[in-house]
């Protein structure tokens, strides 16, 4: 479908230059001379390259909508990851580059969302948040509990992540895995 270059939003995903690009920022300019634009930062949904276009209001791009499926994470085969329909069992490899550093948080039976376009996976959505289990981190020091300086600490899937001082070897923790950020102790 077409749609004016100023109506792009981030998470919006066009087709332009002969691939897929999912709009990560976008700022509108109005120069003190001639037409305004809108200033957009693109990131390719194949190998994750980005890309700073302009586009006038004037300019028609064609926007792209996927079809989102929910699967269930099976295993991971050498850089594969396997992955099953929850409708219709059916497998999907995807190459673990697509998810990138966040294919550390998978775990059996996660459910994520792949989105397709033309029956081709372009990328997944992981979930908001995982529990995982710290495996390494700095004693406890003594009064550390109630101030906020942080720690660093390994989790059981080898990512570090800086974590409160009053969180100890074998805490099990809520992590957001699209940047590995501590969120809170995990209620077990």
């Amino acid at each position: 479908m077409k749609v004016n270059g100023n109506t792009i939003k981030p998470g919006n995903v066009i087709e332009h230059k002969s691939g897929l690009w999912i709009a990560v920022k976008t700022s509108h300019v109005k120069p003190g001379k001639g037409g305004a634009f809108a200033q957009i930062e693109l990131r390719n949904l194949k190998d994750g390259t980005k890309l700073n276009e302009r586009f006038r209001s004037s300019e028609n791009i064609e926007r792209v909508i996927l079809e989102e499926s929910s699967f269930i994470f099976l295993y991971k085969e050498d850089e594969n990851l396997i992955f099953m329909n929850n409708q219709t069992f059916e497998q999907v490899n995807i190459n673990e580059k697509m998810i990138g550093d966040q294919s550390a948080f998978l775990q059996d039976g996660m459910n994520v969302i792949i989105n397709s376009y033309n029956d081709e996976p372009v990328s997944v959505n992981m979930p908001d948040t995982c529990i995982e289990e710290i495996v390494e981190a700095d004693a406890v020091i003594k009064g550390q509990t109630a101030s906020s300086s942080f720690k660093p600490a390994v989790l059981k899937n080898g990512v570090k992540v800086m974590v409160p001082g009053h969180i100890e070897v074998g805490t099990k923790i809520v992590v957001r895995p699209s940047d590995s950020a501590y969120v809170e102790k995990a209620k077990v």
